[in-house]
């Protein structure tokens, strides 16, 4: 079907989505990723002890007070819950709406720099869309990443790229009805200064919206995925949170077209407080645009979660992610108290993390 064909339910997603006061949980981890973060809690990365994880995440009780919508890795799309039960339903009668990773991962830039990549995973999208969402998905997420260097990088062939195939991703998921979560990710890596970042990432995301005009993306039935505007982990200078928080919504003012019902920022690697500190701080801003400014994490909601868990610890567990959850809820409306949840202050910041 094309996309005027889903135009209306397009808007009416992601306006659920970006809901005031929710946010997204990231769980789309691939098999290789999710399998690191067991070995970092000593559990076998098996099919059953994934689906035990996912599963004890989905029936949290309450989540979906906090939560609008959980992306998921293709296994667990098309997985059931360890009582028979499918993970659609479970997310479904929490009111959350399931979403689905579409890309293919990361593959090195042909011409690029050596840090320098692409994602893959555009053929036959608009089919493999469909089934996704005869699955019961209804958004999607599609992860572009790029990296600020000393000698050059992002180079323009590399920005248009990547920008391209966002855009590219974005219309071959909205002809198949899914809401396409746009994300053109700053890796934190580097010693860049806050100024820097700012720079690089505007370019970018102007690039991005151009790609998607000339790709006719319905911009209403969009979300943009963005990393805050941090300095590079390794800069001399650190910024304060309230500088970050001004940097990250003037960056997002200069390039954001009005028209994108929702911004839902990444953790890329901030600790779980930090996390929930910035997004209040830029909630409590003053905005040119009226997009919802939320979250879309997966660390900085499940860190404390998975060592609660440990493989057995269910209730500690969900304790611990409604505990994230509840804090991330409240930053998104700016008015949550820092400490006020249990957290974590640990760094999660990986250099050059892929998933």
């Amino acid at each position: 079907m094309a996309l005027s064909y889903y135009k209306e339910e397009l808007v009416k997603t992601a306006n659920a989505l970006s809901m005031k006061g929710k946010g997204i949980l990231a769980v789309d981890e691939s098999t290789k990723t999710i399998g690191k973060r067991f070995a970092s809690i000593n559990v076998e990365n098996s099919e059953e002890n994934r689906k035990a994880y996912r599963g004890l995440l989905f029936t949290t009780d309450d989540l979906g007070k906090y939560i609008s919508g959980a992306i998921l890795f293709e296994e667990t799309l098309f997985q059931n819950h360890q009582d028979g039960e499918s993970m659609v339903i479970k997310l479904n009668k929490l009111g959350i709406i399931p979403g689905i990773k579409v890309d293919k991962g990361l593959r090195p830039l042909p011409g690029g720099k050596n840090v320098e990549t692409f994602c893959s995973g555009l053929d036959g999208l608009v089919e493999r869309a469909s089934d996704y969402y005869s699955q019961g998905a209804r958004f999607a997420k599609w992860r572009a990443v790029l990296q600020i260097s000393e000698d050059g990088c992002p180079t323009n062939l590399s920005i248009k790229e990547n920008a391209w195939g966002l855009a590219r991703y974005a219309r071959s998921v909205q002809e198949s009805g899914l809401v396409p979560i746009i994300e053109p990710e700053i890796l934190m890596d580097g010693s860049h200064e806050i100024n820097r970042t700012a720079e690089i990432q505007e370019k970018v995301i102007k690039e991005v919206y151009k790609a998607c005009e000339e790709n006719d993306v319905f911009l209403e039935g969009t979300l943009l995925k963005p990393s805050m505007t941090v300095p590079g982990e390794n800069c001399s200078s650190k910024s304060n949170p309230d500088f970050i928080a001004k940097m990250t919504i003037r960056t997002m003012e200069r390039s954001v077209p009005a028209s994108v019902p929702g911004i839902v920022f990444l953790s890329g690697g901030l600790s779980e407080e930090a996390a929930s500190v910035y997004l209040n701080l830029m909630n409590q801003l003053d905005r040119k645009a009226k997009w919802n400014v939320g979250f879309s994490y997966g660390r900085a909601l499940q860190h404390s979660c998975l060592k609660a868990w440990r493989g057995a610890n269910i209730k500690e567990a969900q304790k611990a992610l409604i505990a994230r959850a509840q804090a991330n809820s409240e930053a998104s409306q700016g008015c949550y108290v820092s400490g006020s949840q249990p957290s974590s202050d640990e760094a999660l910041f990986v250099a050059g993390y892929t998933y």
